[in-house]
């Protein structure tokens, strides 16, 4: 029999129907594999126990012929959403030995339709930043290496756990969040694909918040329809969350495999950076390629204010943050740093429990918010958000179906190597996502080839509001072409 942590979900979906195994044994399988992948810090809470109680219970279900869409598949959950009598820290200290009375919306639906949960996965403290190097767990690794080099790789951030558990094989699927890139980068490091749904697609009750109007739950998996798969069980209405749109959720595994032809793509000039790698422009027309072939028709667009993306973004995203960070304050749970007042508690609290990058983000996001800057940063950068929102429903209104880009402006860079001096050098990474969440559209990263030093590189397709359909023929398509990728095991 094959190893069963080397099949896809669609693959073990299949084998677990035909009784070829059980969910216990498929558990089993990816319990060992985590335990002897250790090295890579992508889990910070491994629940043997509970996983093994769950298979059992979706064997039953499964012999009983009332088995869920996702029976006896053993995923890995992002320490972001809560998971009810299982601590939940975001991966901060502020939040201390939190276990939640209470499951998320999300990972609910997951357990609902039978899913097995391994444990919860690394990610960077409460979300930001772009290589899961800012966890109080430490650092994750990536399961790839550059050819000849024994140099450990950031995954991508935020969701870098769950992105290198996927591409380890340690989980068939992973859950995971979006507000800047963070899923859509890591799946572009690891060769595995990441949707980040619409704004609204699923609901964002029982996730840690960091940005409320930026932030979007989705899946990490190493297919399309992998991908596919899981977030038909994570999207859904949900009255908890005023911000979860109540439209039916479609069938996404049917629209793989489905034609292209006649879809118009889009590619936008602005995304041709100056000092772009060679590799990545490549990468680029090669993928258009691929598309073209398949009977998409390619056409240039303009998305003119794309360049002030970045900019807007980390005025919104902070101050969204410095807001929903206000609550973690000693008093009600998690971390608390006595001290003599009741001032001097919150400052010896939030000092020793917030990590550098958290405490940058909440500063500078008070400071945008502050009297007398308000109206120049943080008004102004909601007035460049609408714009371009409407560069998009522009390009969409003359016909186009989905946007070509690059996922990310390079592979997957060495820990320690980026953001040290210049933290600014690190939020480069998000050039190329950042504008999906500020539009509050769908994006999907697939892998598409490797640079120079064998390492994986992804392309970006953007969609319609709540046309993830789209994304997930067009990105099986580039899957098709590209063939897919493992790293070599080192760890």
């Amino acid at each position: 029999m094959t190893d069963l942590t080397s099949l896809t979900l669609a693959e073990a979906r299949k084998g677990l129907d035909s009784k070829t195994f059980t969910s216990l044994e498929l558990t089993d399988a990816h319990l060992k594999a985590i335990e002897e992948a250790r090295a890579l810090n992508a889990f910070v809470l491994e629940t043997p126990d509970q996983a093994r109680t769950m298979a059992r219970e979706a064997d039953a279900k499964i012999t009983k012929g009332e088995g869920g869409p996702l029976a006896g598949i053993p995923l890995g959950i992002k320490d972001l959403f809560a998971t009810k009598d299982v601590r939940t820290t975001a991966c901060s200290k502020i939040l201390g030995n939190f276990v939640p009375p209470y499951e998320s919306t999300v990972t609910s639906q997951l357990w609902r339709d039978g899913a097995v949960m391994l444990g919860k996965l690394n990610n960077d403290e409460f979300a930001m930043g772009s290589s899961n190097e800012t966890s109080c767990f430490g650092p994750v690794g990536n399961p790839w290496r550059r050819e000849g080099s024994n140099t450990t790789l950031v995954p991508g951030g935020s969701s870098g756990g769950s992105a290198s558990a996927v591409a380890a094989l340690l989980c068939m699927g992973a859950t995971a969040t979006d507000t800047g890139g963070s899923i859509r980068q890591p799946a572009a490091f690891t060769a595995t694909v990441g949707i980040k749904p619409t704004y609204g697609r699923c609901s964002r009750w029982g996730i840690v918040a960091f940005a409320s109007s930026l932030d979007q739950a989705g899946p990490i998996a190493r297919t399309t329809r992998d991908a596919a798969i899981l977030l038909r069980s994570m999207a859904g209405h949900d009255p908890k969350d005023t911000t979860s749109v109540d439209i039916p959720v479609p069938d996404y595994e049917a629209a793989i495999g489905r034609s292209v032809k006649g879809m118009k793509i889009g590619i936008p000039r602005e995304y041709r950076l100056d000092g772009m790698p060679a590799e990545i422009e490549k990468l680029w027309s090669e993928g258009a390629e691929w598309l073209k072939a398949a009977g998409a028709e390619l056409v240039e667009v303009s998305l003119p204010h794309t360049k002030y993306a970045l900019p807007a973004y980390y005025i919104v995203a902070p101050a969204e943050a410095s807001s929903n960070l206000a609550r973690y304050d000693g008093v009600r749970y998690g971390l608390r740093v006595p001290g003599k007042s009741i001032g001097e508690l919150y400052e010896n609290t939030r000092a020793e429990g917030f990590g550098a990058e958290v405490r940058r983000r909440v500063m500078i996001g008070t400071y945008v918010l502050s009297a007398g800057y308000y109206d120049a940063y943080y008004i102004r950068a909601q007035r460049v958000r609408t714009l371009i929102k409407k560069d998009f429903e522009d390009c969409f209104a003359k016909g186009v179906h989905a946007i070509l880009t690059p996922a990310t402006p390079s592979a997957a860079f060495g820990i320690g190597e980026k953001g040290g001096a210049d933290p600014v050098e690190m939020y480069l990474n998000d050039i190329f996502t950042v504008t999906v969440n500020m539009a509050g559209l769908p994006g999907i990263a697939v892998p598409a080839g490797k640079d120079a030093q064998g390492l994986p590189l992804g392309l970006q397709l953007i969609g319609r509001p709540f046309d993830e359909e789209t994304l997930f023929s067009l990105g099986e398509v580039i899957e098709q072409a590209a063939g897919r990728f493992t790293p070599v095991r080192w760890w």
